[in-house]
């Protein structure tokens, strides 16, 4: 049973975090939030409406401009992060619960996962020494000092999406924080627990007014945040589709963007790599979060005369999934989140079937529960790369074994998408995996395994996105860089 609201100590579900205080909303609307696993009513939310957008943004827009953040050092701010960080060890058990709740994670992913989100504060807090804040240059055209000062971008709103919302907030905003923005935190409808708890958070530990704020709103709603002329810059999560909507909006108006989307990634398999191992790594990974996960390893490319026995060892690794309640401990995969989305990836498993490819493990859902959005772990054998499920991101636990001639072509079959977020290639052999991997257009390749990791950068080629998250490349789209030529040299510069 999942705990109640209240024990998860979400105190205002009510109302939004504006100006560093708590505030009721403009409406009497409301968004339910659903347990998966359960298909129960989780928590209620307040549900913003422009007048909310209006007054989170006037928020941040006054505590940028005005207020004392942007003009603290990194030092000083930097203590914040590290209080932030105190916090959310504090309150680990109940993001841990809130999330299983929201979503379905399986408690065991929650528990190893929910503690490092502290983790990213301080990693931004230790930037504020190491950083290069401000560099000095000998001008070419004229003046004794050349200075390139990197100063915070603005007003942002940020975006975050329900499926690993805390993690995602934390890489948004604490870049932002440390760069002296302002943020207005957007939660998703289907996941705002984590951002109310933010909003707590941001109180407990004294930000200035306006430095974070908290509101949920649908989507309607959340396009007048990207559109609000007092917003700096957008930082989003999610679909492909959404960000080309987000990406030309602020193209109208040359806001600033950082856009995280969509993938369809491929695990390239060399012929050289035990089939059995491969087999059992790529299941492992495959059904976190229920295959709710951008970077997921989805198309997975063969040899053709190894394509059967790739698919059995597969199809006994997915088949071999415990589907269940996710606070269970042995669980290894939830529910998707949401009803919709259960419909979603059952219609492209209906799609796969129609278009001829072959449906070897999985495909329906699990017999033995009979609530929540539960679907078994699928596989495809002789997937085509043109067919619907090779192409499209499907957001479930559902693999693509692609059969190809040889490795040349599996390294085009891996490149022949619109989308760019992640790859790994399956050898024994460290240099082939070094030169396939810089062959493939693709943000992050891992060697024998899933990999991503935010500590040094994540973000994706082509369709997946604009622009990079996590690492000191993530802090770079929060900061503008400015030129300042001095006939003199100030104090501070050595």
């Amino acid at each position: 049973m999942a705990a109640a609201t209240g024990d998860l100590g979400i105190k205002h579900p009510d109302r939004f975090f504006i100006g560093g205080d708590w505030v009721g909303p403009s409406s009497a609307k409301t968004l339910d939030v659903i347990t998966p696993s359960t298909e129960e009513l989780f928590i209620s939310v307040a549900e913003a409406q422009s007048a909310d957008i209006d007054r989170a943004v006037a928020s941040a827009r006054q505590a940028f401009d005005k207020g004392p953040w942007p003009r603290m050092s990194h030092a000083e701010r930097a203590k914040y992060l590290h209080a932030i960080a105190r916090e959310v060890r504090a309150r680990t058990d109940d993001l841990a619960k809130i999330w299983i709740s929201e979503i379905g994670v399986v408690q065991q992913m929650a528990s190893l996962a929910t503690p490092a989100v502290a983790d990213v504060y301080d990693y931004y807090a230790g930037l504020a020494e190491t950083f290069p804040f401000e560099e000095r240059h000998k001008p070419l055209g004229g003046g004794e000092v050349g200075l390139l000062v990197r100063e915070p971008v603005g007003v942002v709103g940020a975006i975050v999406p329900w499926n690993g919302a805390q993690s995602l907030i934390a890489w948004k905003i604490a870049p932002a924080l440390l760069a002296g923005c302002t943020v207005i935190i957007k939660a998703s409808p289907e996941s705002p627990g984590g951002a109310l708890v933010m909003g707590e958070i941001a109180k407990a530990v004294g930000l200035p007014p306006g430095v974070i704020n908290v509101v949920t709103a649908d989507r309607e709603v959340s396009e007048l945040l990207v559109r609000h002329p007092g917003v700096d810059k957008i930082t989003f999560t999610g679909s492909s589709a959404a960000g080309k909507k987000i990406a030309s909006i602020c193209g109208e108006r040359i806001a600033r963007c950082t856009l995280e989307l969509g993938g369809k990634s491929a695990a390239v398999i060399m012929d050289d790599y035990d089939l059995e191992t491969a087999a059992q790594t790529i299941a492992g990974y495959a059904v976190l979060l229920s295959g709710q996960v951008c970077s997921s390893l989805t198309r997975l490319v063969v040899s053709k005369n190894r394509h059967d026995r790739f698919v059995d060892a597969l199809s006994a690794a997915m088949s071999g999934v415990k589907v269940g309640d996710p606070f269970d401990g042995g669980t290894q995969m939830g529910p998707l989140a949401m009803k919709r989305q259960r419909e979603r990836v059952e219609s492209y498993i209906a799609k796969g079937k129609a278009e001829g490819a072959k449906l070897t493990a999985g495909g329906g859902r699990p017999s033995h529960l009979n609530r929540g959005y539960f679907v078994e772990p699928t596989v495809f054998g002789n997937v085509d790369n043109n067919m619907t499920i090779a192409r499209e991101e499907i957001f479930g636990p559902v693999l693509s074994v692609i059969p190809v001639d040889n490795e040349a072509q599996a390294i085009d079959v891996a490149n022949d998408t619109v989308f760019g977020l992640n790859a790994s290639v399956f050898t024994n052999d460290a240099n082939k995996a070094y030169k396939v991997a810089r062959e493939l257009r693709s943000g992050t390749v891992g060697h024998n395994v899933w990999r991503t990791d935010f500590s040094i950068a994540f973000g994706g080629f082509k369709q997946s996105g604009i622009g990079r998250e996590g690492g000191t490349e993530g802090l770079m789209p929060f900061l503008e860089a400015k030129t300042v030529i001095l006939e003199g040299k100030p104090l501070h510069v050595k």
